[in-house]
């Protein structure tokens, strides 16, 4: 065989095989086939961080499989995916097979004469891989560099910081550069919640109709907002009272009428981030389970490269898009021109696409279900269509019209909105906009000086709020902000830190452990500056100017481990003990009658005797929740999946089968 490819998974390689045919043999890699050893540190840094790759064993079967086949093989054409970690992976391909013996005695190819050729491509569709193989390029070793410098610098930090934090607080603990950022960002956001205290406010609505002429059911709701030309902030019942008593007697009408037209424009593509948010508020996804669903599709040719933080389209497929909403949606919803949107990344890659579907006409995949797809594929698929089309059509035109009514000495004021023009919210709908209910109400026609009758008053009582925990979304969306992370890392970030049992999902949202909070605590107490969010989002930058060529990889690794290995040794010799809150389990111990304590273990929390190492008793742990099964009355525990996703179950199953993702009310 003349021609081999290799790309990284079985499905991206059927996939390619169609298109290319019987005149190229494509095979695997099954992912990277070299790595740091697992059990050893692997970097020299006497040596100027020279890395220490080795093959891990689990892939010594596959590289020599590869070594043959490449020995025949007179053109190798390397199809990993087009970003740093594929770059790195087609680097190490062609640093192993190279140098491969000839198998075949027909051939007779001299190993120096065989040529390597990298392609790239963002989708596989039939015409983007016969592009990109017209159009090979050399192996860009700028990539390659950045990758092996976050590779080299993420060993640095684990396997240098973990040894004190088994010394300094527990056995067995994993610190890591970026996921401790994150872990950071939920225990602050834990501490501000715990610290909140709520303060009463009163909000007071007038519910008002105009002329008794008009028809029965047409009012309205204003909200209090001013007195005597000062804004006003109710802060008790008592207050309240007060102005409910002044508004009961006063006289009621229209002083300001306002119009203005209010112009809605769509979302721009999607991007990693913004899929995994997406993914994670109407599919209820993680981070995780959204690339590995969004990879499937990308392998099957059914939308684009999935890790991009680039909002660009390429000229082609705006082109087939504009044309889909002419012809299927209607000539009036499509502007005069494309859209064009800039992305806010200012380290995106513009030559790289967002994340679309391939083929604009495929608007549903619930025929592919015997191609391996599930529902959600389906369901996934479904959200970037949608996505696509419509950032490509025109926007929503509504009336927006403010009422403001006086009250003797009051304002209150009434705000509605009317869709003139539905635009591109004819595929999401309003609801996708998220606004004030009371901003989505119909007001009625009414004039100006025009007398309002006043049906009811309604005095509301509310306490403000601390901000929300982190969520998946949200998260992400805050990393994205800080410049924390990069498209392919924020999956592994979340998963890590779960995975860690440093926090954990309550409610799907992250609420830190004892023992996340206790590692944060001392990480960010002994090594400020490293797990700083802005050293952190400096670092990605100079990763991004390495990747430009901008930088080289091995003086910025220097830079960063000097002063880090000065503050480790520092803090080897002043930092203390942190003492761990032992959390009570409200049980004794069946053998020796002390407290039973709750552990996390390799394996997530469970009972123990506070008496270890004297006395080694332990038990699993049920969690339950103050709620009774509505099947049987049994208590409601919480429970994992084999893939650790917590759910709430009843304590009697398998008797009785009741199971819930959301927690149930008492």
């Amino acid at each position: 065989m003349n021609n081999l490819v290799i790309v990284e998974s079985p499905t991206k390689a059927r996939t390619l095989q169609k298109f290319l045919g019987s005149d190229y043999l494509i095979e695997a890699s099954m992912g990277h086939i070299r790595d740091l050893p697992k059990s050893e540190f692997g970097v020299d840094i006497e040596k100027n961080f020279e890395p220490q790759y080795i093959i891990p064993r689990d892939k010594r079967k596959r590289v020599n499989e590869l070594k043959k086949l490449a020995g025949d093989a007179q053109t190798l054409y390397l199809a990993t995916d087009p970003d740093r970690e594929g770059e790195a992976i087609a680097w190490h391909l062609s640093e192993l097979l190279r140098n491969s013996e000839v198998q075949s005695a027909k051939l007779k190819v001299k190993s120096e004469e065989q040529t390597i050729k990298r392609v790239v491509f963002h989708e596989i569709t039939e015409e983007a891989i016969k592009e990109a193989f017209r159009n090979p390029r050399e192996l860009n070793l700028k990539l390659v560099d950045a990758q092996q410098a976050r590779r080299v610098l993420d060993r640095l930090v684990g396997y240098k910081l973990s040894p004190l934090l088994w010394t300094k607080i527990r056995k067995g603990l994993s610190a890591g550069r970026v996921q401790s950022v994150a872990l950071r960002l939920i225990v602050e956001r834990e501490k501000e919640v715990l610290a909140f205290k709520p303060e009463e406010y009163w909000i007071i609505e007038a519910q008002l109709q105009g002329d008794r002429q008009q028809a029965a059911g047409n009012s309205f709701l204003a909200t209090l907002i001013e007195q005597n030309g000062k804004k006003l902030a109710i802060k008790n019942k008592e207050e309240a009272d007060g102005h409910v008593k002044n508004l009961e007697k006063a006289i009621y009408s229209v002083s300001k009428i306002t119009q203005r037209e209010v112009r809605r424009y769509p979302y721009p593509p999607f991007t990693t981030s913004t899929l995994q948010q997406a993914a994670a508020q109407k599919l209820s996804m993680s981070a995780k389970k959204t690339m590995m669903v969004a990879q499937a599709l990308y392998e099957r040719g059914l939308i684009t490269y999935m890790r991009t933080d680039s909002v660009n389209l390429s000229s082609q497929a705006i082109s087939q898009v504009r044309a889909y909403i002419g012809n299927f949606i209607g000539k009036s919803y499509l502007p005069d021109t494309a859209r064009v949107f800039k992305s806010k990344s200012k380290n995106a890659q513009e030559a790289h696409e967002a994340i679309r579907v391939t083929n604009i006409t495929l608007q549903a995949l619930g025929s592919r279900q015997q191609d391996g797809l599930n529902r959600d594929h389906i369901r996934l698929y479904e959200l970037i269509w949608k996505r696509f089309l419509a950032c490509q059509m025109s926007e929503a035109v509504l009336e927006q019209t403010t009422i403001d009514v006086s009250a003797n000495n009051y304002l209150l004021r009434a705000t509605g909105s009317v869709i003139k023009f539905e635009g591109w919210l004819k595929l999401y709908g309003k609801t996708e906009e998220s606004e004030d209910a009371k901003e989505q109400q119909k007001l009625p026609k009414l004039k100006e000086k025009e007398s309002l009758d006043l049906i009811k008053l309604l005095p509301n009582q509310h306490f403000t709020e601390a901000l929300p925990r982190y969520n998946e979304a949200s998260l992400i969306k805050k990393l994205e902000e800080l410049g924390i992370g990069r498209p392919s890392t924020y999956a592994p970030i979340l998963s890590t830190i779960q995975e860690r049992f440093y926090v954990e999902k309550q409610e799907r949202k992250f609420v830190p452990t004892k023992l996340g909070t206790a590692v944060c605590d001392f990480l960010t107490g002994y090594f400020p500056d490293v797990f700083d969010y802005s050293f952190t989002a400096q670092m990605e930058d100079e990763l991004d100017e390495i990747s430009r060529g901008e930088r080289q990889w091995q003086p910025t690794v220097r830079q960063f481990y000097e002063p880090f290995a000065k503050k480790l040794e520092e803090t080897l010799q002043v930092a203390e003990k942190v003492k761990m809150e032992v959390e009570l389990a409200g049980k004794k111990c069946p053998e020796c009658s002390k407290d039973l304590v709750i552990r996390i273990g390799k394996f997530g929390k469970f009972l123990a005797c506070s008496g270890f190492p004297e006395c080694k008793h332990t038990e699993s742990l049920e969690e339950k929740v103050n709620a009774r099964c509505s099947a049987d009355g049994g208590e409601i525990v919480i429970r994992k999946t084999r893939h650790g996703k917590t759910f709430y179950g009843c304590k009697n199953w398998p008797g009785c089968k009741f199971a819930s993702w959301t927690k149930p009310k008492s």
